[in-house]
């Protein structure tokens, strides 16, 4: 329930970079289910998408965190501001995750074709 309370406060923005963070996982899933030459192309231009998404995802975060100190006014709550700035790595951190997993099912992909 955490988990669903979480992604309910994230952004459409945020969410739809993690979305398309994830979509190399299917491309290598299913290299690994038919390895060609095709679905290896494919698996380069969605690997850099994932990559763009997740450093996408992180500067809107970072910029969410400076709005939020802009928007302040007298002190800054730097415990706040650690949380937000550690939450800004989710996407990019579910990025290089998605796209470990993926190029790993490549691999295992190639070694059956060989």
């Amino acid at each position: 329930m955490e988990l669903i309370n979480v992604l309910s406060q994230a952004s459409i923005a945020a969410l739809l970079s993690m979305v398309v963070a994830l979509f190399p996982i299917a491309a290598g899933l299913a290299y690994v289910v038919s390895p060609s030459e095709r679905r290896l192309s494919f698996m380069r231009p969605l690997s850099l998408a994932a990559l763009f998404s997740g450093l996408a995802g992180l500067m809107l975060g970072f910029i969410n965190v400076l709005r939020g100190f802009w928007m302040t006014e007298g002190d800054v709550n730097w415990r706040i501001a650690a949380v937000g700035a550690a939450e800004s790595f989710v996407p990019l951190t579910l990025a290089f995750g998605a796209l470990t997993f993926a190029w790993l099912c490549v691999v295992i992909g190639m070694r059956r074709q060989a």
